[in-house]
């Protein structure tokens, strides 16, 4: 059974086996980093399948008028098993007092699909403008 939970206190070794899963190695490639950016964030939900990290979302902002979901990652092997649909409820729950919602992420078709699907419109279908800064 999965077992969801909010706290920063993850072990540097379950982060690291997670995001490797889903080959995010921009922040395997430096853990204090990554570390660090979990402690700073303003919520950490993660699901759990007996003691294995599997699916986590990230969260930062003030949690008053927005919220920005930097992360959300599921260990491919629990991917598409609602695991990180229940996840986003819960963040969208925990949120819901809060104006803007907002993310950026890949434009791939099944990632638009997600985000649909959890009510999200993407800014080009809407009458917002994205900016962004590359690396």
């Amino acid at each position: 059974m999965i077992r969801y939970t909010e706290s920063k206190k993850i072990s540097r070794d379950d982060l690291k086996n997670l995001y490797s899963s889903v080959e995010w190695f921009a922040y395997t490639n430096n853990m204090e980093i990554l570390e660090k950016a979990i402690n700073n964030s303003l919520a950490i939900l993660t699901a759990w399948n007996n003691n294995q990290l599997i699916g986590l979302v990230r969260v930062v902002g003030d949690g008053c008028t927005i919220i920005y979901i930097q992360d959300i990652l599921v260990h491919p092997d629990y991917q598409n098993t609602k695991v990180g649909t229940n996840l986003m409820m819960k963040v969208l729950n925990k949120y819901k007092h809060v104006r803007q919602k907002v993310l950026l992420t890949d434009e791939e078709a099944n990632v638009r699909k997600f985000y649909e699907k959890n009510g999200f419109i993407s800014a080009d279908q809407g009458k917002l403008v994205a900016f962004y800064m590359p690396i």
